[in-house]
């Protein structure tokens, strides 16, 4: 049960609307959220990010990546196999799974790697020149008045 109404906020914003929806979904989450397979997210460097997860069992034919708006989905289901014996006890996972992430603004998939059971996606935060901060030079009227005309024309 969500205990905040957003909608106010709505009329008085502009370009939030992502946001507020984002939370809107928020609702119910600590049900909703699968615990398979789990995975990790660090922080490799300035702007560069990774994503592991736990993929036992799975070859890379058997996952797919997806990156679509600012959202990362990671898709599994492992290929039947023609079975070499009976199996006994069943511990390892091979069911299918999606996993999606919600990435920030400005966010790239920079490529991905199956090492010893781990899917490692790597991320990098690609800030375009226009957005990034830059400084103003502050000029005063009195300082173009005395400018020389050889100071003009160079």
């Amino acid at each position: 049960m969500r205990t905040f109404d957003f909608a106010p906020l709505y009329r008085s914003t502009v370009g939030f609307d992502r946001m507020f929806s984002m939370l809107d979904q928020l609702d119910g989450v600590e049900g909703s959220v699968p615990g398979y397979p789990p995975y990790n997210i660090e922080r490799t460097g300035e702007n560069a990010y990774r994503i592991s997860v736990a993929v036992a069992g799975f070859s890379d034919a058997d996952l797919s990546i997806e990156a679509k708006e600012n959202r990362l989905t990671i898709r599994g289901a492992r290929q039947p196999k023609e079975k070499a014996g009976d199996v006994l006890y069943l511990g390892i996972a091979a069911r299918a799974f999606e996993r999606s992430f919600q990435l920030a603004d400005h966010v790239a998939v920079k490529g991905a790697s199956l090492d010893n059971g781990l899917l490692h996606v790597e991320l990098v935060r690609e800030v375009p020149e226009a957005m990034k901060p830059r400084t103003i030079p502050i000029t005063s009227p009195s300082k173009l008045l005395e400018a020389t005309p050889t100071e003009i024309a160079a």
